[in-house]
């Protein structure tokens, strides 16, 4: 099947050729570090969804569905609905990405060119615990459906091997879109925005530009992260990679997760220390201010999916390496209609934007971000992940990220955000934001 993007809803949808897609198990065959699946991939359109070690990664591309606008979370979905209902799967494993997948990311704003992108790979490979997993997929009309299944040294072979990966050389920063002096200045309207009335929170991002002497190789930033960020989620998608700590949602067999992050304070490497600033953050009124209304609204949004919910009452402190975070989980059973239930991405699309990323009301706060913040975010702050041929999936945050540049692989842009609240001090937030940037920063080495 050739690339296409998604046909817009009241055209004419031509039938899809059928995707033929073979999942077999590869128990025993891969190392059990955190990088190790990443290790795997080739420097070229490299896929990545791995946490802990766990997780799925993936290259080629068979097919590409691409949308735009505010519809463009719905488009994806339909577009995608229609290639898994003409699939033909043989899946020995029956795990939770297993079968047909579609990585995804999506612009956070739906004014913004970066639209979005669903890539259906032409390989996986996956683990999850003591399982390990290969899937092919290709067209009914490129390969008999009953061929032998190839091994992952075939597949990584064909794919031109695990090269070696290159360091990116020497990193040099320069300001982004907007300098700090005008950026602390939009924050400081933000807040008399706030105080005035207009509204309760609202999140302010910034981008900084890196260029390297070398040519990034996508695999040196990811095998950086999974390493110095185990716990949060590393991911490559389109050219969008970083290691989020927010899962926007999980949906897994009638069962949803959402974990929410506001509020965060900048670690100084004593234990002793930063359990004492931990404490001050659990009882900050500034950030526990900002957390409830990221709270708030990702229960609102998942309120009408559930048949019950579970939120938390006081949330926990979450120990990064760079930060220290308030966290909740907010979980629920999804309600089924028939025999369907809402799928990751509609979810996802319900959710997006929370409170954490854009702020409260959020149409307010979203009518801000565009009249002061000095950017096109572009797919930053927006839902990544990954969703499977049952619609269940994996959809973080593209936070602590950064985007590649397609025209110049000298150069990758940096972003970092922060919620602005009534009590908020300018000088401060920039100081958060570039706690926030010291994953990609580190990354880049």
């Amino acid at each position: 099947m050739s690339s296409q993007p998604a046909a817009p809803s009241d055209s004419p949808q031509p039938r899809p050729t059928a995707l033929v897609v073979r999942t077999t198990s590869l128990d025993g065959d891969l190392d059990t570090d955190v990088a190790a699946l990443l290790r795997l991939l080739p420097a070229t359109g490299p896929l990545a969804w791995v946490r802990r070690g766990d997780g799925l990664v993936a290259w080629g591309e068979v097919a590409r569905i691409e949308t735009t606008g505010a519809a463009r979370f719905a488009d994806a979905e339909a577009a995608w609905a229609r290639l898994r209902a003409h699939a033909i799967v043989r899946d020995d494993i029956m795990l939770p990405g297993t079968g047909p997948v579609a990585f995804g990311s999506f612009a956070f704003d739906e004014s913004s060119a970066a639209g979005g992108v669903l890539v259906v790979p032409r390989v996986v490979v996956g683990r999850r615990g003591e399982k390990s997993w290969i899937t092919t997929i290709t067209t009914a009309d490129a390969v008999p459906a009953l061929s032998p299944a190839p091994t992952l040294t075939e597949v990584v072979t064909e794919a031109g091997g695990a090269t070696p990966i290159s360091s990116p050389g020497t990193v040099t920063y320069s300001q982004g879109a907007v300098t700090d002096d005008a950026w602390t200045a939009a924050v400081e309207e933000a807040v008399d925005r706030i105080r005035a009335g207009a509204l309760e929170k609202v999140v302010m991002a910034r981008d900084v530009l890196a260029r390297t002497s070398e040519p990034i190789d996508p695999r040196w930033l990811l095998t950086r992260l999974a390493d110095s960020y185990a716990g949060c989620w590393t991911f490559s998608v389109d050219g969008m990679v970083g290691a989020t700590p927010e899962l926007l949602v999980r949906s897994e067999k009638g069962l949803v997760t959402s974990r929410v992050l506001a509020g965060t304070i900048r670690r100084t490497g004593g234990e002793e220390a930063d359990l004492a600033r931990a404490a001050v953050l659990a009882h900050s009124s500034k950030d526990l201010e900002e957390h409830e209304y990221a709270v708030t609204s990702v229960a609102q949004a998942l309120e009408p999916f559930c048949q019950s919910l579970n939120v938390p009452e006081t949330p926990f402190v979450l120990h990064l390496p760079n930060v220290l975070h308030l966290a909740s989980d907010v979980t629920g059973v999804l309600c089924t209609t028939g025999e369907t239930t809402p799928s990751s991405l509609s979810l996802a699309a319900a959710l997006h934007p929370t409170a954490a990323v854009c702020g409260t009301p959020t149409p307010v706060a979203n009518a801000l971000i565009r009249e002061i913040e000095g950017m096109d975010r572009a797919r930053y702050a927006g839902p990544v992940g990954w969703m499977g041929g049952d619609g269940d999936g994996e959809w973080g945050i593209a936070l602590r990220s950064a985007a590649l540049d397609p025209a110049d692989p000298h150069r990758i842009r940096l972003f970092a955000g922060c919620g602005v609240v009534a009590a908020s001090d300018p000088d401060a937030e920039l100081a958060e934001t570039e706690a926030k940037l010291e994953p990609m920063r580190h990354a880049l080495g």
